[in-house]
């Protein structure tokens, strides 16, 4: 991306070079300023003109008033819409009160409301991408230093940095004094990284390897400097992230497309329903033979105003209405169980999304790992250790060929006495072992204190005297604590300080086997520095003794290597994804298993180079990314896509954010990620920890799995209801068997209450054996759609005959009874659809006490609708005596034993093709 196409249409676009290609000069002599005098205020008037402010645009956002009414275009409420609106009008005409309407609406508007709930939260991502801008920026304007506001920043500007500042633009740096900044943020890189403003890169160099830049977002943690603003507001590279986040277009989950499939099928399924319904009413009523034919005749002869009644009961039972409450009650349950295990769900539908994921794209630092860099070996002239422990607690063990040892020889007391005195972090207690200060070192005050070393004391029994610090050119720190000096380093520059090496002079020989054993380390994505000593009353970096190496690296989480083989094992492939250096990202995807041989890792300058058929082919084949930028990590998940893999993609850093939302799971992190990386992802890991993931994974394959149940639950029901309705004219009955009232009843209650108890059944044991679930699947997909199709003709026609015999018994109760035996076989096949496989003698009766608890309920409260007086009047129905009750358990029982016995066919059926 470049800086001109994300210019402001309001301004001219920003130079497209690349500063850190030139020397500083360069750069001053282009923005024709210099670091003591700064631009002059008619020059910042003219450029503010000319490049628009230092600001990030906001986003467009929806409003309430637009959300609340896009709840109401799906075609299931259109369709429920046009029924409540035909059947007032039969109720007004015959100057009844609408009830039925009134009841629809209520259906209707509640469901808009659930739908707005959810959607109601505006994106806040552009908003958190311009809180990183500083209030105030130090500049030098006029000769003068000054504070300015960050939106009033021009290209050309002085800024003066010192540590604790935030950057509030991009910036070519044109001094520097011990410069080190934090851009985990932009880069991935969890350390600070070393400025230097004489150096000039070559043009391909990366984001994260661009020493002499500084970026806006970033923050100065040591040293101070000068750097002159080179670009602002849009053109700035977090402007570009904002950018590519507001081109990023998220596209409806499976969830949200197999709910639209579904409403579709419904709606149309009911249309073709109701047609033929009337058709064949119409045409079997003779009507048309009638000579002379008038409306009037037409109307009452046709029977048409029972055949309409007929068509808004079939249009009423087609629709589930309580689906999409049972839907987000489920989508809510799920999240409270991920909460449990440390995710939290921003956005509900992206709890059943997580069982179609196939590809985890994962950064590594925090996720993979500790986030907490932990000495693993240590190498002495005269031994190499082991070190054992868990992040910054200062317990372990310092192992030799896998024993552990208690005594330490002189040199490496020594070299742990380096650790503690050359070093300025602080370890601190505090709701567990922390590091204030450089992780480098904390991770080299723990080993010391690991080995029973107390730094406080020893620092008062040797203090420090004298120091020179740590710069990017010398590469190394000494301190002078008498008698003795310690230093501390890389190892190069170590040992161009060392004389000595095992009470001997250091050879050729020795440097080479020393840097050797550094390679051989580093190779494994080791840190490895150096170290030194002699006895000195004035601090002198020569004639030392060398001490020996240190390796230390931020190590595996112990749960990611497990997490990482049940990835593989449920069917999804992990790609690491960093900014790191490709040796370290390679030494950490063999630790766990990511790959399986030392396969190079792809790094974002392969991927600069690579065609879009090339970069799918690359993604397709390849599990480590290092080196990568923003834009690189965007590439790959949308080539992934393009795949056709469901991806999910963690990140935390504002560098993710584009990524994240173009993720199909965007998974940003609790503890380290930004603002940014929250708002534009779907789930947060509250542990930052990667086998989080994999726990939520199961629990979405659990929630979709139980979707599915309800579905089929709900579905099987209605068809048998329709199937039921739809047959009482054609047969020569006088009445519908069901009101809409009485459907509304059934489906939102008799069906509701168990559907959500469903919601609840536990996952299989073997969910995460089974591959992802493809987000291509039709709802109806496995056999769901003949199952509801075979489950509904059983609910027909059982129930068909059982009201032409009820109503030629005569009964004059035959309507209450075709009620009342629906609304108790759906009890019955609410407890034989917690398994496909098995039937209900041969599950654990009381997993699931809260299915057991709505079956009961809703069966009451069926009964209270026959017996207490004011509600057999609302839903207008009659008392049944006992005989008429129990004719209606027994018939609901024989319903009931159907789709037991209809389970058991289909489970021989698939024994014998197995």
């Amino acid at each position: 991306m470049t800086a001109g196409e994300f210019q402001n249409s309001s301004s001219r676009p920003m130079p497209e070079k690349l500063w850190f290609n030139l020397p500083a000069s360069e750069v001053l002599a282009y923005w024709e300023t210099n670091p003591d005098r700064g631009l002059n205020h008619r020059v910042v008037k003219e450029r503010l003109e000319q490049y628009g402010a230092n600001e990030l645009p906001a986003g467009e956002v929806r409003s309430a008033w637009r959300i609340f009414y896009d709840q109401f275009t799906n075609v299931m409420l259109l369709l429920l819409m046009a029924v409540a609106a035909i059947s007032a009008g039969l109720d007004i005409y015959q100057r009844e009160f609408p009830k039925d309407a009134v009841a629809i609406m209520v259906i209707v508007l509640l469901n808009g409301i659930l739908g707005y709930a959810q959607e109601s939260k505006a994106e806040q991502a552009l908003q958190a991408l311009k809180q990183l801008s500083a209030p105030l920026v130090r500049v030098v304007r006029h000769g003068i230093i000054q504070e300015v506001k960050s939106p009033e920043l021009v290209p050309g500007d002085i800024m003066l940095l010192e540590a604790g500042v935030q950057i509030a633009a991009d910036g070519r740096l044109i001094e520097t004094v011990n410069l080190q900044v934090r851009e985990s943020a932009l880069t991935g890189e969890s350390q600070a990284i070393n400025k230097d403003g004489n150096l000039v890169l070559a043009p391909d160099t990366l984001l994260a390897d661009r020493l002499n830049m500084v970026y806006q977002g970033t923050e100065v943690v040591q040293g101070r400097g000068t750097a002159v603003v080179v670009a602002t507001g849009q053109t700035t590279v977090l402007g570009q992230i904002a950018q590519s986040l507001g081109a990023v277009q998220r596209e409806d989950t499976p969830l949200q497309r197999r709910m639209e499939q579904l409403s579709q099928a419904l709606v149309m399924g009911s249309l073709i329903l109701v047609a033929v319904v009337v058709t064949i009413g119409v045409i079997s009523s003779g009507v048309f033979l009638i000579p002379d034919l008038t409306w009037g005749t037409f109307w009452q002869q046709s029977r048409l105003e029972q055949l309409l009644n007929t068509s808004l009961s079939m249009a009423v039972a087609v629709v589930p209405e309580g689906l999409p409450a049972v839907v987000t009650v489920t989508l809510a349950l799920g999240t409270q169980r991920m909460v449990k295990r440390n995710a939290l769900i921003r956005k509900l539908p992206a709890v059943e999304t997580l069982g179609s994921v196939t590809v985890i794209c994962t950064d590594k630092t925090g996720t993979l790992t500790q986030n907490k860099m932990v000495v693993e070996t240590i190498v002495t002239p005269q031994t190499e250790l082991t070190v054992t422990g868990d992040g910054y607690s200062p317990t372990g063990n310092f192992l030799y060929q896998g024993e552990p040892i208690t005594e330490f020889d002189p040199n490496l007391t020594r070299l742990l006495q380096a650790c503690a005195l050359c070093n300025d972090a602080l370890l601190q207690f505090d709701q567990g072992w922390k590091i204030l200060g450089d992780p480098t070192e904390g991770a080299l005050l723990t080993l010391s204190a690991k080995a029973g070393i107390d730094p406080d004391r020893l620092k008062l029994e040797l203090p420090r005297r004298g120091e020179i610090p740590f710069t990017s050119e010398r590469k190394r720190m000494s301190v002078l604590c008498p008698p003795y000096a310690f230093t501390k380093g890389s190892v190069e520059s170590v040992l161009d300080c060392c004389q000595f090496f095992d009470q001997r002079e250091l050879t050729i020989a020795d440097r080479d086997t020393i840097l050797h054993r550094t390679e051989l380390l580093a190779r494994q994505g080791m840190r490895v520095l150096g170290f030194a000593y002699a006895r000195q009353e004035k601090l002198q970096e020569e004639g030392l003794i060398w001490l020996g190496l240190v390796a230390m690296r931020d190590a595996p989480r112990a749960e990611a290597k497990a997490a990482v083989a049940l990835c593989y094992q449920a069917g999804i492939r992990p790609i690491m994804i960093t900014g790191d250096h490709p040796a370290t990202a390679q030494a950490i995807g063999l630790d766990l298993g990511i790959i399986s041989t030392a396969q190079p890792p792809i790094t974002g300058k392969d991927l600069v180079t690579a065609s879009p058929t090339d970069l799918r082919t690359i993604v397709q084949h390849n599990q480590i990314f290092a080196r990568v930028s923003p834009d690189h990590k965007l590439a790959i998940v949308q080539a992934l896509q393009q795949n056709g893999e469901f991806v999910a993609m963690t990140g935390d850093g504002v560098n993710d954010a584009p990524a994240l939302k173009q993720a199909n799971i965007g998974i940003s992190m609790g503890i380290t990620g930004t603002d940014v990386a929250k708002e534009a992802s779907d789930m947060i890991l509250r542990d930052d920890n990667f086998a989080t993931i994999l726990a939520a994974t199961e629990e979405g394959r659990v929630v979709y799995a139980n979707i599915r149940r309800f579905i089929k639950y709900i579905l099987g029901s209605n068809v048998g209801e329709v199937l039921t309705i739809g047959m009482a004219p054609l047969l020569g009955l006088p009445e519908v068997p069901l009101t809409p009232l009485q459907i509304l009843w059934m489906n939102l209650v008799t069906d509701g209450l168990p559907a959500l108890a469903l919601a609840v059944e536990p996952g299989e044991a073997d969910i995460m054996k089974q591959l992802p679930i493809s987000p291509q699947e039709s709802i109806f997909a496995r056999g769901l759609g003949s199952y509801i199709l075979r489950i509904g003709l059983i609910f027909g026609l059982l129930t068909i005959g059982l009201m032409l015999w009820t109503f030629a018994t005569p009964s004059a109760h035959w309507r209450t009874i075709v009620f009342t035996t629906l609304c108790l076989a759906q009890m019955g096949h609410a407890l034989s659809c917690r398994s496909d496989r098995y039937l209900l003698i041969e599950l654990p009766q009381f997993t699931n006490p809260f299915l057991l608890g709505a079956v009961v309920l809703t069966t009451l409260l069926q009964i209270l609708l026959l017996y207490v007086p004011l509600l057999r009047q609302f839903f207008g129905t009659e008392q049944l005596t006992l005989t008429e009750l129990t004719l209606c358990f027994g018939a609901s029982t024989l319903i009931f034993a159907a789709i037991e016995v209809d389970k058991l066919i289909r489970r021989g059926l698939r024994s014998g093709t197995a």
